[in-house]
């Protein structure tokens, strides 16, 4: 089993920034994957940002290419999502997962509980 926990979120005016954070503990594996999901109400959760444990290669979601960063700390199990230049429509309950590297949420075996992001206008 893997543990996911965020922290992080909160309430941010539009053009601000926030830094998630996931840590990971429990049967971590370096051949995980790690990737951070968004879901508003009424939607479908939405593909944020990946990031692999071994050649650090790194995927985003259209929507947040160029604003959002993910990044990683091997030594502390944890892995980070920068949010630059937010906008209202990036409000959401963010998760982390780990699993295989992909947009599709079923690709991944852990979840974390969520961290609520709101994006005032």
């Amino acid at each position: 089993q893997v543990q996911l926990v965020e922290s992080g979120g909160g309430l941010v005016q539009a053009g601000g920034s926030l830094r998630l954070s996931c840590a990971a503990s429990g049967r971590t594996r370096s051949t995980y994957a790690m990737g951070w999901f968004r879901q508003a109400p009424g939607k479908e959760r939405e593909f944020v940002a990946a990031i692999t444990w071994t050649d650090i290669s790194t995927y985003y979601g259209d929507s947040v290419k160029g604003r959002f960063t993910i990044s990683r700390e091997n030594a502390k199990n944890k892995v980070y999502l920068q949010m630059n230049s937010l906008k209202p429509e990036d409000t959401a309950v963010y998760y982390c997962a780990a699993g295989s590297v992909s947009r599709d949420p079923r690709a991944y075996d852990y979840w974390g509980q969520g961290t609520q992001v709101t994006v005032s206008s």
